[in-house]
């Protein structure tokens, strides 16, 4: 009888289906993942993870700069306006127009200033081939995040968890290669070019969709549109560009100051936390956003964070716990002989297990445009971060980093509740608008 309630509220459960999904698809990332750190490990060594993490760090902040951070609106207006064929055609229209600027522009400034970024990221110019390669693919990567945001706004999660999937697998298949054929120089390249992989991966398994949903009669700018994606813009500046280039020279300031391998540790520690984490990206794209934005009272606010609360947070408290306990066995088998990282664990996984609780309330400044909240909060959570590594890293070397991950986020979730609280406070109409009023 238990049994059969529990089946019947799963089915019922829209959250569950995608937690469940997203599970499948992160077991599936992580037993790949395993064997491709294990690898690089061993072949490139704790300075080679360093310098993939600076590479990867770039690609990051070009997600955002290649589409000026517009994926977060895609996300809201396709979920939105669905059924607004005229108003969704004028949004794709901006989007576009968003995305052809922020390419022109990211592509110049790599060209440019390739020699000056590689020795930022490399300590050297040997890698700038690296960056002028990034430059090319700059495009792929503006495309992808526009599509990516379609499928995340329809909910589509099915699709997602193939994409992710099929994409991960190929693109871990070419950075195999890269590592057997040309170790880190090879590593790197395949990082690098992955976005096209994701690309066409996209538009292998979604194409079709996105025929129906992405209908442009022309490029233009509109007035109301382009006011709602300079909000996203500045909101993906602080949460993406900003966070990945403080990892950057947080990076570069323990290769100096103390060694590039202890700085491949933490680059190790934050792999092996972007990989579980992972699972709650799609979470907040496919759910707590569009989600969010059909609520406009406190109470069903407050209800349905509870409802995610009880339903994810235990899961992931588990999983956190069975990562500690077996944190030697996950050493030994991952990164061999990186001893250094142990004490990391027990620090970056308390701030996580705080920073996905902080995150489901933060997603409502993404689900209804609340930039002052949302680039306030995320300014001091990463302002916070950056002052308490670097008081840090000099009395506890490279645990004092995620010593100071764990502080940023216990301030950031009691900073986000007041935030929330207060815009509760001040806006308690429950009555959702419709049309132009969404805009």
């Amino acid at each position: 009888m238990m049994l059969k309630k529990l089946l019947k509220h799963f089915k019922k459960s829209i959250l569950l289906k995608i937690v469940s999904l997203n599970s499948l698809v992160t077991g599936f990332r992580l037993v790949i993942a395993i064997v491709i750190q294990k690898l690089l490990a061993e072949l490139v060594g704790a300075s080679g993870i360093a310098k993939i993490g600076q590479l990867r760090n770039l690609m990051v902040i070009l997600t955002s700069t290649s589409s000026l951070g517009v994926f977060n609106g895609v996300v809201k207006y396709t979920s939105e306006l669905k059924k607004e064929e005229e108003l969704l055609a004028k949004f794709f229209s901006t989007t576009f127009i968003f995305s052809i600027l922020g390419t022109v522009i990211s592509t110049i400034i790599l060209f440019i200033f390739s020699n000056w970024i590689s020795i930022q990221l490399f300590g050297s110019d040997t890698f700038e081939f690296i960056i002028i390669i990034a430059a090319f693919v700059v495009p792929a990567i503006s495309l992808n995040r526009i599509f990516s945001g379609v499928v995340n706004g329809l909910s589509a999660y099915k699709q997602y968890a193939k994409i992710e999937l099929i994409a991960y697998l190929t693109s871990s298949v070419l950075l195999l290669y890269g590592l057997f054929n040309y170790n880190i120089n090879g590593v790197l390249i395949a990082i690098a070019i992955a976005p096209i992989v994701q690309l066409l991966v996209l538009l292998f398994v979604f194409g079709s969709v996105l025929k129906t949903q992405i209908k442009l009669k022309g490029l233009s700018l509109h007035s109301s549109f382009t006011r709602a994606l300079l909000t996203f813009a500045a909101m993906s500046f602080i949460s993406t560009v900003l966070i990945n280039y403080i990892e950057i020279d947080i990076r570069s300031q323990i290769t100096n100051q103390i060694s590039s391998n202890q700085a491949g540790y933490w680059t190790a520690i934050l792999i092996i936390s972007k990989n579980y984490m992972v699972f709650s990206t799609g979470l907040f794209t496919l759910y707590v956003i569009p989600r969010f934005a059909e609520i406009y009272s406190a109470q069903d606010f407050k209800n349905e964070v509870f409802y995610i609360y009880k339903t994810i947070l235990p899961l992931f408290a588990v999983g956190m716990i069975l990562i500690y306990i077996f944190r030697m066995l996950i050493i030994d088998v991952i990164y061999p002989g990186f001893y250094g990282m142990e004490p990391l664990f027990k620090w970056q996984l308390a701030a996580d297990f705080v920073r996905l609780s902080a995150l489901v309330l933060a997603h409502q400044f993404l689900a209804k445009k609340m930039l002052i909240s949302y680039v306030l909060t995320e300014f001091i959570s990463i302002i916070l971060f950056y002052i308490f590594s670097k008081l840090l890293l000099d009395s506890h070397g490279i645990e004092g980093i995620v010593m100071a991950h764990l502080l940023r986020y216990i301030v950031y979730f009691i900073v986000v509740i007041i935030a929330i609280w207060y815009h509760f406070k001040n806006n308690k109409n429950s009555t959702p608008p419709s049309g132009l009023d969404l805009l």
